[in-house]
């Protein structure tokens, strides 16, 4: 008698969550394919659906407090930053406005920038930046890794700390699942300050573990400032058995980037520990020799318009001639591909880098669904094939590059927290181009159509293209 009672009254009660979750998923959805998709789901399969959009159906960050764009003492502490700063004429005219208002932070002169292409480069410059510090080192990884540079990295900032250094470290609760605890032990019985995974798991919220904090940075007493696409790991050295030579790229820069590079650090520690990062950081740099013009953008779900999509579609806007875009994830969305194809289309040199070799099974198959109509508008795809390429770049005609933590795919346009240098400079555009250059070398240019791809891709690559929104 009670199971038969209580069957009609949970049918009812997972009837009318399901009404309401679509309801909610229709006014809060980034875009009108997701709505559609989340409110099929939900009223086809209510009982899987449920559990999912509990989890996955959040359409914005909560409990982050984006310092840059309200009130505090943060972005107090670094607001005239474009007053002592403001920069000179970018190369032909190029309008840095649009990038300005989505890192709502200004474009500076006086900064200067350096490629660490690969794991050695990036490591011996992090160490030596590390080694080097007097007063503070902030750390910030996705990944850290228990392994043979993950121990050299603990002991560098333990090193750092006994001479008396204040180091800081925080870490993507979720990207560090592995890490054990023993690791942060260490580094805090040594005194390097080091929020608790625990509470970070809880400031993230058990309903939001779709978002990451993808940010990978280093920042050495507010005059040296490193952020790019590595990980702490071996793999990232190309000690991988799996993936062999690993391709990634870091950017090293100084003058006032650092400061802004470090105000975002200041958002991320004030969300993980609830201090606020002003007296003990260093906020008057130093301008470089160089006088490059560039800014930090900082992206994430925490942000009110979609800035990680933004950013792609003002990089693609601005080309004239060229746009170059290496990416280990190639899932854009349906505005990103637009604009992709139109730029081809009116002429411009369009050409993305991607990897030959697997990471991720899911949004590998998934750009294969892409690839066709982007060679149908004349977007050349080059498939990397000397080991894994993981860096994350964009060059913009000779007049602008970017290095940094986007990829180019749903999770970094909307899920992720990103960071990207932007360099609106021809001296650091050359220096990318050198660069890709090189990697093109190592790539083949795909020929081959999505009818021609052996039968798991042929088959696959629709099928993953549904999960796009989450991957």
């Amino acid at each position: 008698m009670f199971l038969a009672i209580s069957l009609p009254i949970l049918t009812l009660a997972v009837l009318a969550a399901s009404l309401w979750a679509s309801w909610r998923a229709i006014r809060t959805a980034r875009t009108p394919q997701g709505a559609v998709g989340w409110v099929v789901f939900l009223l086809t399969a209510p009982y899987i659906a449920l559990v999912l959009y509990l989890f996955l159906g959040h359409h914005r960050y909560r409990h982050y407090q984006v310092s840059r764009r309200e009130s505090g003492r943060i972005v107090e502490a670094a607001r005239d930053f474009t007053t002592r700063f403001a920069p000179g004429p970018t190369p032909d005219g190029l309008n840095p406005e649009p990038f300005e208002k989505l890192a709502a932070m200004g474009a500076t002169r006086g900064n200067d920038m350096e490629l660490l292409v690969d794991g050695n480069a990036t490591f011996d410059a992090l160490f030596a930046a590390i080694d080097g510090a007097e007063h503070y080192i902030l750390a910030q990884f996705f990944i850290i890794h228990d392994d043979e540079i993950g121990k050299a990295f603990a002991d560098r900032l333990i090193d750092a700390a006994d001479r008396g250094v204040s180091v800081r470290l925080i870490f993507d609760p979720i990207g560090c699942r592995t890490l054990p605890d023993a690791y942060l032990d260490r580094l805090r019985d040594a005194g390097v300050h080091v929020p608790r995974k625990q509470k970070l798991a809880r400031r993230s919220g058990r309903l939001q573990i779709n978002y990451r904090n993808h940010r990978k940075t280093l920042i050495v007493d507010g005059h040296i400032g490193f952020t790019g696409g590595l990980n702490v790991g071996d793999e990232y050295l190309g000690r991988s058995e799996r993936f062999g030579h690993w391709r990634d790229t870091f950017i090293r820069v100084t003058g006032p980037m650092v400061a802004e590079l470090q105000l975002v650090f200041a958002e991320d520690w004030h969300w993980g520990t609830r201090e606020t990062l002003v007296a003990p950081l260093h906020w008057e740099p130093a301008a470089a020799e160089a006088d490059m013009t560039g800014l930090v953008l900082p992206a994430g779900p925490a942000d009110e318009v979609e800035t990680g999509t933004m950013f792609f579609l003002s990089a693609i806007v601005a080309a004239q001639h060229r746009l170059w875009i290496a990416s280990p994830y190639f899932v854009p969305d349906t505005d990103v591909l637009s604009a992709l194809k139109q730029a081809a289309m009116r002429g411009v040199d369009v050409r993305v880098m991607v990897p030959d070799a697997i990471d991720h099974t899911l949004p590998w198959l998934a750009a294969f669904a892409a690839f066709d109509e982007c060679r149908a508008a004349g977007v050349e795809i080059w498939r990397y094939k000397t080991g894994f390429l993981h860096q994350k770049v964009v060059l913009v005609d000779d007049r602008m590059a970017a290095v940094g933590s986007m990829n180019m795919d749903n999770r970094s346009f909307r899920l992720n927290f990103e960071t990207m240098a932007v360099l609106f400079d021809k001296r650091a555009a050359a220096a990318v181009e050198e660069m890709l250059t090189e990697d093109f070398t190592k790539a083949e240019k795909m020929e081959k159509s999505l009818s021609q791809q052996p039968l798991k891709i042929r088959v696959g690559a629709p099928v993953a293209r549904l999960f796009g929104p989450l991957l």
